[in-house]
């Protein structure tokens, strides 16, 4: 009666001796069945693991209709293939949606004459188990041989998933707990079993047709392995579903391997870059092997974790000091450093989601390289909108992003620049900022000179009068300018009261002899701090000729 070792409902139904009747659920006679029990529980599900016959008297059968519906979907979801009633004992009337969802599903439910011990019904489906566990035995051990596919080296993962589906008679998916690609070359589930991957960790391993097991990965569990009974093939059961999920989790252990060593590469590539240690023959070579398109511009990032900033206990305001005007002299040439304010940040907070950085740029199969210093990461990227999203949407972070420029041109410019997008977006709290995202820039002159000297005159006076005096006259004009002069907003920021970011602001103007109640002088000044952004040289702003 059972076709190779495999027995289904359908050659139970056939059986002259077992007499079984069909009440309902015609399509689903093909389902295998695994194993024949006797369970009167209403729930029995936590106990199974899929292609099973529930034997019963009745006793768990619900009377009502939606009570009879849901024991019969719990069932089915749970994988149980056929469901036996008991003719004429203490089997309630089924009732018409219990009937439809039988219908429905094309769950088989069939009704056993009393004469007919549901003894023999187990003994029936046993004696076609024995065969199909010699079967079952021989595919264990061909999967089992899967660790040594694994060791020689030989064959992608995509090839040895492909021998694992014949041996197992499963289609195989693999996918992270979000629904992502887990594997090189293992499909994700179709849309049709999306739903079928657990959405907590402590779930069944039985689903319709066939199981999904959970994949351990370095950091718990990284996903599942889903595997769904094949046409017309003799499945192997869910202890070589197992075996996969087992060989899945090496495999995606030597492949974190690779990723890792190929990280490490990168990241003394990228320090050598940032060196100038490198030619461009062999930057081209290096930036070639980590997946980078020839010709592609780039692009240079630094994402540092969100500082946590503590509230400051509010300063009184200094005293307002009237002065006589200060004349304006001849343009000097100043040599003193402009201090930018720092934020006040919590020691020990503010960590970044650097892994989500790494495994975001990974799992979209963008070519990046990083390299962390102390609490900050410079990532190299291509000049790609989807590797820009994910720098954005780094949780816990602030990023700075340089102009895009050409692979072999000196990381210099591109460092200052990103290190200048980083602190603004730090200084202006935003999440992500560009170089160039202020459009005054364009305006500026490309000369170096002519920037200093710009520098020089119009902000120098101040810049020494805050070295001399342990001043913040410089960062708090700059800071009240980059919040459209809002004073409130801008001694928030500062964390003093507004007369004293007043006081500071009248200081400024005595020092630098400019009014920033006139549009001159304004423009002036605020060309000025833009200029300082832009200066080439060390991380602070050199002052001189």
């Amino acid at each position: 009666m059972a076709r190779d070792g495999v027995i289904r409902v359908e050659d139970l139904l056939r059986s002259p001796a077992l007499q079984l009747r069909l009440v309902a659920g015609a399509a689903g006679i093909s389902r295998r069945v695994a194993w024949a029990h006797v369970s009167e529980l209403e729930d029995p599900t936590p106990w199974l693991s899929g292609a099973e016959m529930i034997m019963t008297t009745g006793i768990p059968v619900p009377r009502s209709g939606a009570g009879q519906r849901r024991y019969l979907e719990r069932l089915d979801d749970a994988g149980v293939a056929c469901l036996a009633l008991s003719e004429g004992l203490v089997v309630p009337p089924l009732t018409e949606a219990f009937l439809m969802a039988a219908q429905e599903r094309g769950f088989p439910v069939v009704e056993v004459p009393i004469p007919v011990p549901f003894m023999a019904i187990s003994q029936e489906v046993a004696a076609a188990v024995l065969l199909d566990t010699g079967l079952r035995l021989g595919a264990q051990l061909q999967v089992f041989g899967a660790v040594q596919w694994l060791a020689s080296g030989n064959l992608s993962t995509a090839e040895i998933f492909a021998r694992l589906e014949r041996l197992s008679g499963y289609s195989l998916y693999a996918c992270t707990r979000q629904r992502g690609q887990l594997l090189d070359g293992v499909p994700v589930p179709p849309p049709s079993c999306a739903d079928l991957i657990p959405s907590a960790l402590t779930s069944p391993p039985t689903v319709p047709g066939g199981y999904v097991l959970p994949v351990t990965g370095p950091r718990g569990t990284a996903g599942y392995i889903l595997a769904m009974e094949t046409a017309d093939a003799s499945p192997a059961g869910v202890s070589v579903v197992q075996h996969i999920a087992t060989v899945a989790a090496l495999q995606l252990s030597m492949q974190a391997h690779e990723r890792e060593m190929l990280r490490r590469e990168g990241a003394e590539t990228l320090a050598e870059m940032l060196q100038g240690a490198l030619d461009k023959a062999v930057v081209t070579k290096r930036l070639a092997s980590h997946g980078f398109s020839a010709g592609h511009a780039l692009i240079l990032a630094i994402v540092r974790p969100a500082p946590s900033v503590r509230p400051a206990p509010i300063v009184r305001p200094a005293p307002i000091v009237r002065s006589a005007p200060i004349v304006r002299s001849a343009p000097i040439v100043r040599s003193a450093p402009i201090v930018r304010p720092a934020p006040s940040v919590r020691p020990g907070h503010g960590a970044a989601d650097y892994e989500g950085v790494v495994d975001g740029l990974a799992q979209d199969g963008l070519p990046q390289l990083i390299l962390r210093q102390q609490d900050e990461l410079y990532v190299l990227i291509p000049d790609d909108e989807t590797a820009a999203d994910a720098l954005a949407g780094v949780v816990g972070a602030i990023v700075g992003r340089s102009r895009p420029f050409a692979a072999g041109t000196s990381l210099g410019v591109a460092r200052r620049e990103a290190q200048w997008a980083v602190a603004r977006a730090v200084e202006a709290g935003r999440s992500c900022v560009t170089y160039g995202d202020d459009r005054t820039e364009r305006w500026l002159t490309s000369e170096a000179a002519d920037l200093r000297a710009l520098v020089g005159e119009v902000l120098g006076a101040v810049a020494d009068y805050d070295q001399a005096h342990g001043g913040d006259v410089l960062p708090t004009v700059r800071t009240w300018l980059e919040h459209d002069r809002r004073t409130e907003r801008a001694a928030r920021s500062l964390h003093i009261h507004p007369n004293t970011l007043l006081y500071r602001v009248r200081r400024f103007e005595q020092i630098s002899g400019r009014s920033l109640a006139s549009t001159e002088g304004l423009a002036e000044v605020w060309l000025a701090l833009r200029a300082t952004a832009t200066l080439p040289g060390d991380d602070s702003v050199t002052l001189g000729g």
